[in-house]
């Protein structure tokens, strides 16, 4: 119960961190803002096109009578929705990450500088940058992906579907959402996926006091946009911790080209530059 609410702490933290400087509040809602009008787009499509889907999906049940055959597409249209949205809330993280990527390591450089000690910087070309981001978002949303379809499934369970699932849901989507945020932090100090994966499993009720309570609010899209600079402050303070805790950080096998110890050339993207 301590890990869960010092993880909750780490969330307050990083709202409080850009709540103090308010210029890289201003810098880090730009990439949110602009990934919020593509999944809204998104979400219109799916809500003109979801009686069509699930019409098309379910044509067995074209000769049922009443109400039978409104029930059950009505009930699998809203599960579409649940879906839907439960990938959205994973994945928005993962692309806003993508499209702000040199707007979050200057923000994430930031909160290490202000903090105090070794301040690592990444000494990669940004198609490089980019190029690593992108990848390990898609190993992760294989694995939600996989998740996802399971507890889908389940949510036919009677009573076990209605309750457990969806915590569990929310479980897996706090988990990987502290995944993301913290990626920007631990891939400066040269942790490949499988490592950081690893170090967030020794302390899993830490990450997920942090990600299930940013999972849930993360439900309301305009709330998402405002907490996103916040989060990843909160999920660089995080990292911090957990990495001085575990001992380690240092260049995996494949990333020595990643320098250290504030050795990386100047990002052309901090406003705090002259």
């Amino acid at each position: 119960m301590r890990d869960l609410g010092a993880g909750f702490g780490y969330l307050i933290k990083g709202q409080r961190w850009v709540g103090r400087h308010g210029r890289w509040f201003g810098f880090g809602l730009l990439p949110g803002l602009v990934t919020l009008v593509l999944y809204v787009a998104a979400f219109i499509g799916l809500g003109y096109g979801a009686d069509d889907l699930v019409g098309w999906a379910t044509p067995f049940a074209d000769d049922w009578s009443s109400p039978w055959q409104g029930l059950l597409r009505t009930t699998l249209t809203v599960l579409v929705f649940g879906l839907g949205l439960f990938l959205a809330v994973i994945t928005f993280t993962a692309v806003t990450l993508l499209v702000g990527q040199p707007f979050y390591e200057s923000l994430s450089e930031q909160v290490d500088r202000t903090e105090g000690g070794e301040v690592p910087e990444s000494g990669l070309p940004l198609w490089r940058e980019l190029w690593i981001s992108a990848r390990d978002s898609v190993r992760v949303l294989v694995r939600v992906g996989l998740y996802s379809t399971l507890l889908f499934a389940l949510g036919f369970v009677p009573v076990l579907g209605q309750t457990v699932i969806p915590a569990l849901g929310f479980c897996v989507t706090g988990y990987f959402l502290c995944e993301e945020l913290t990626a920007v932090a631990l891939q400066r100090r040269g942790m490949e996926l499988r490592k950081r994966l690893v170090l967030l499993r020794s302390r899993r009720a830490l990450v997920l006091g942090f990600g299930v309570p940013l999972a849930l609010v993360f439900l309301i899209p305009f709330v998402a946009v405002f907490l996103m600079p916040g989060a990843v402050a909160g999920a660089t303070l995080l990292a911090r911790d957990l990495v001085r805790a575990d001992g380690t950080g240092g260049d995996e096998e494949g990333d020595g080209d990643r320098a250290r110890g504030g050795t990386g050339a100047p990002n052309p993207y901090d406003p705090d530059r002259d």
